[in-house]
């Protein structure tokens, strides 16, 4: 122990740490249930590390919370940090020889396993958070539990929550024991604030202006309302700045806390002030950090989470509501150091609808990293490992295919030589790819400022405007970023000659034809000198060549990108009337047709066909297009055409296939149907209704479906029109039935008056005979087709030609309705016959001598 066990501070997580230690020496692996507030972060490690052994790691999910748990546990020893305690987040690191507890993010100690799989000198590993379910935490977890069964069973393993939900944890930590310590923290008073009237809810990264100004407002009240420091969480930075804008004029400090500040100003943010506060944070408050002399939590209620948007490959962050548990975490945080209170800004009910934890990482967000990290580990599809949740099967293959594409890795998922370049820079492997291929294009320095502004969570409309904003504010998280990225640079030019480059299959070259995205030889020559704005949209578009985008029309906010997905620039976008664009974040509403563009980079055509070398192809089309024949060579980069041309004379088989394919699409209704064809058409489908085969089935399915139309010479739409049906129709007749059709299914029928009255055979399951019923005169029977099997359905009609009835029952009819019909008619038409007894009467079709 690095600290006697009287001199660690008094919180709740002391009467567990004998159970803990235990835990730890016996199965080697525990899960610790720890509200925020009980000291898990900082005295667990305290207690785990000796000054004799080796190290202690401990994972946090974030970069500040990383930095503060190190910076504490010094304090306690009475040390600078980067002595017996240090930390290693991206970009910043300050560890010694005598370090003997590390406090890492998550991503930083995926990437340790990956280099070393034994983790040397390291006794044990906290990774504390687990409840958040961020990507790194679940891969370092399985990870770890494969290192115990494989390589370090004397490795000690720690997992930690927040929340009481640890079943999973200890059965996939092959059922360890479960440690809970109970908080004693102050009481928290809770005030339901919802804003009225109610406002609109999140949409994409879009929150109501009104929230804000409810939340501003409500801020405003918890400083009246008593003493302290106010934790406001809000979803984002952008939201942050401008509640920041409406509570100027206060008297009070408003400091704000989230992930794209400088590692020092979010330290001054977990320090106390001379002056009483206003700490506007995003998530990275609700765990792991205590903010000293916060007495109130303003909560807005939402949270910022990554989305991906797999059939058009748009990956965003989204605002959502926050979880009931994260809810509860944040009101914790008032509590801390005394009775507190927390201003929820939504209505209980609504609580009540909240999800009860928030939602893994791994069910939503873009997997081509986690699936980056699977196969350097040799589990490219994650079956085998000890995930808390297995990844989405679609997800996954839409991630391993990105990877091929981006040559990371080969076609049986087994990482590449330039997959570990990818890796090595740690980020995602698309702006990897254009970091490495876009350096040998506009320079090292340019790329790496470029990618270190696409990768942070503000994204502005312009890309090349916010770039250049970057550069004059000496953004201290954003300068430091850069010098990282260009170290990573120069180690990845110091390796071998290949390690930054695609090769192999699946990484295709212009022009080829292939659907990749390595693409490696974006060489210097005629791009080395692009300006700027170019430059921004070459980098862009090297990270997301399905993105590249050409507007409809001159002048158009409408655009298709090369992935095919249409886009629109909002209405008071500087980048309007610009015809190529490389689109860097977008989205699409649920429901939507489009997706709106979010940030982008001018290009012009020849820089687009270089960013998005890979899906620029030449292909000859002979195809149904539009609604009519298409012949044409054309050179596209992915959906969107540069040039075609038509091509004069087509191969006739592939025409008549395009012909077909027409009627397939848009029916039988590009033929032009004759009274004649469409009367033996129904005659035929009533044979084979009535019949079955060897009868042919013309309905539109069966027709559209064989090829039964001599197409001939057509060679356009507009030639269907002109094809014998009839004879067509006829053609499907096999000899053997063919003299039959007139027998079972005749044009037209004798009647007793000696008329050949026309068979209608509209519904091919009751042919229909209509005649006027004195020609019926002496029918017994209705008359019967097909054989015999079918009788006719005679419509019987007045004088008038109107019907009077209809019937397949003549013999009933005379007995039972025409006594009645015989009492309306008689006076209406007394020149025609009515007699009493029709069957026995004489049919005609002549009127009655006059008198």
């Amino acid at each position: 122990m690095l600290i006697p066990q009287d001199a660690l501070p008094d919180l709740p997580i002391r009467s567990v740490l004998p159970a803990v230690t235990a835990a730890l020496a016996g199965p080697g692996a525990a899960v610790l249930v720890a509200p925020p507030g009980t000291g898990k972060t900082t005295v667990v490690p305290l207690a785990m590390a000796d000054p004799g052994s080796g190290r202690v790691i401990v994972a946090e999910p974030r970069r500040v919370a990383a930095r503060a748990a190190a910076r504490r546990m010094s304090s306690l020893l009475g040390e600078e940090v980067g002595g017996l305690v240090g930390y290693s987040v991206r970009g910043d690191r300050r560890v010694s020889a005598r370090t003997r507890i590390e406090v890492v993010t998550t991503g930083v100690l995926v990437r340790r396993l990956h280099r070393d799989p034994e983790l040397a000198g390291t006794t044990a590993v906290v990774l504390d958070e687990c409840h958040e379910r961020h990507l790194d935490t679940d891969l370092a977890l399985a990870f770890l539990i494969e290192v115990r069964a494989a390589l370090r069973p004397d490795l000690s393993l720690l997992a930690t929550s927040a929340t009481a939900d640890s079943e999973r944890l200890s059965e996939i930590l092959g059922d360890a024991p479960v440690i809970t310590a109970e908080a004693v923290l102050f009481p928290v008073e809770v005030h339901w604030c919802p804003p009225s009237p109610p406002v609109a809810p999140p949409h994409g990264l879009r929150v109501d202006p009104r929230l804000l100004d409810h939340v501003a407002a409500t801020i405003r009240r918890a400083l009246a309302d008593g003493d302290g420091d106010v934790l406001a969480f809000l979803p984002g930075a952008r939201e942050i700045d401008t509640v920041a804008g409406k509570l100027r004029g206060l008297g009070v400090d408003v400091v704000a806390l989230h992930g794209r500040l400088s590692g020092s100003a979010q330290d001054a943010a977990l320090r106390a002030g001379a002056s009483r506060r206003v700490v506007l944070a995003t998530a990275v408050a609700e765990s792991s950090l205590t903010v000293p002399g916060v007495r109130a939590v303003v909560d807005a209620g939402l949270s910022r989470v990554p989305r991906m948007d797999h059939s058009r490959g748009l990956g965003t962050l989204v605002t959502v509501p926050v979880s009931r548990a994260g809810a509860r975490q944040r009101a914790g945080r008032a509590g801390r150091e005394a009775p507190g209170r927390v201003y929820r800004c939504w209505s209980q009910t609504q609580h009540d609808r909240l999800p009860a934890q928030p939602e893994p990482e791994v069910a939503a967000a873009d997997l081509t990293g986690f699936a980056l990290d699977l196969a350097l580990w040799g589990h490219p599809d994650g079956s085998g490992l000890a995930l808390p949740d297995a990844p989405p099967a679609g997800a996954m293959q839409a991630a391993m295919g990105t990877l091929r594409d981006l040559g990371a890795t080969d076609a049986d998922g087994k990482v590449t030589g330039r997959g570990r370049a990818l890796a090595d820079a740690g980020l995602h492997p698309r702006l990897a790819r254009a970091l490495i291929d876009g350096a040998a294009s506009v320079g090292s320095r340019r790329a790496a400022e470029i990618v270190a502004l696409l990768d942070g969570e503000g994204r502005a409309d312009d890309v090349v405007a916010a770039w250049r904003r970057a550069r004059n504010e000496r953004d201290g998280a954003w300068q430091s970023e850069v010098r990282r990225l260009t170290a990573a640079l120069d180690r990845n030019n110091a390796g071998t000659p290949n390690s930054g480059r695609a090769t192999g299959s699946g990484t295709g070259g212009r022009g080829t034809g292939s659907s990749g995205m390595g693409g490696g030889g974006m060489g210097g020559g005629g791009t080395a000198g692009l300006t700027d704005d170019l430059a921004a949209g070459l980098v862009v578009g090297l990270a997301y060549p399905e993105r590249v985008a050409r507007a409809r029309s001159a002048g158009s906010r409408a655009y298709l990108m090369a992935g095919g997905t249409e886009a629109e620039l909002h209405g008071g976008s500087g980048l309007a009337g610009t015809t190529w664009l490389a689109v860097a974040d977008a989205d699409r509403a649920p429901g939507a047709r489009t997706a709106r563009i979010r940030g982008a980079a001018p290009l012009d055509e020849a820089t687009a066909v270089e960013a998005a070398a890979t899906l620029a192809r030449t292909v000859t089309e002979i195809g149904w297009i539009d609604g009519d024949v298409v012949a044409r060579r054309a050179e596209r980069l992915g959906a969107i055409t540069l040039v075609e041309r038509r091509i004069d004379n087509p191969d006739p088989a592939l025409v008549q296939e395009a012909l077909r394919e027409g009627l397939r699409r848009e029916g039988l209704g590009l033929l032009t149907w004759s009274r004649p064809a469409t009367e033996l058409r129904q005659r035929l489908a009533f044979a084979h209704a009535a019949l079955g085969e060897p009868w042919p089935d013309v309905s539109d399915e069966a027709l559209t479906e064989t090829d039964w139309l001599d197409l001939g010479r057509a060679r356009r739409r507009a030639d269907l029109a002109k094809l014998d049906l009839t004879g067509a129709l006829r053609s499907l007749l096999p000899w053997s039935i063919a003299g039959r059709l007139n027998d079972v299914a005749p044009e037209r029928l004798p009647v007793p008056s000696g008329s050949n009255i026309r068979v209608d055979y509209t519904d091919p399951a009751a042919p229909v005979l209509a005649v006027k019923l004195q020609e019926t005169f002496g029918w017994q029977d209705a008359p019967r087709l097909a054989d015999g099997r079918v009788p006719v359905r005679l419509h019987l009609l007045s004088p008038a030609g109107r019907p009077l009835a209809v019937t397949s029952d003549l013999a009933s009819f005379w007995i039972n309705v025409y006594p009645q019909v015989r009492g309306e008619m008689r006076g209406r038409y007394p020149r025609h016959p009515w007699p009493e007894d029709p069957a026995a009467a004489v049919p005609t079709r002549r009127l009655n001598q006059r008198r």
